[in-house]
């Protein structure tokens, strides 16, 4: 999926995923007590921003990488669904 889209600049593509509601002990974590904010994995990368105070035109480069494990807030990104599956920029 990322191969076909290629995020521009310092974007990224994400498709979340639902964490476990378990600790390794056993112990079941409530809604409430997870927050507000979703997990997700990095699907592709954009080559990086750019910023004016660079006069060279260099791009920074990004801090992720594919396959990375990242958290969104609750509303985060731009929702995109390719192939019947919902992915996040």
């Amino acid at each position: 999926v990322g191969k076909r889209l290629i995020p521009l600049l310092d974007r990224i593509l994400v498709e979340r995923f639902v964490p476990e509601a378990r600790t390794k002990g056993g112990i079941m974590i409530p809604e409430k007590a997870q927050g507000k904010v979703h997990s997700a994995t990095v699907v592709a990368v954009g080559p990086g921003g750019r910023t004016e105070a660079l006069q060279s035109g260099q791009t920074i480069p990004m801090a992720v990488k594919e396959g990375d494990k990242v958290l969104l807030p609750e509303y985060g990104g731009t929702k995109v669904e390719i192939d019947n599956k919902e992915f996040y920029i």
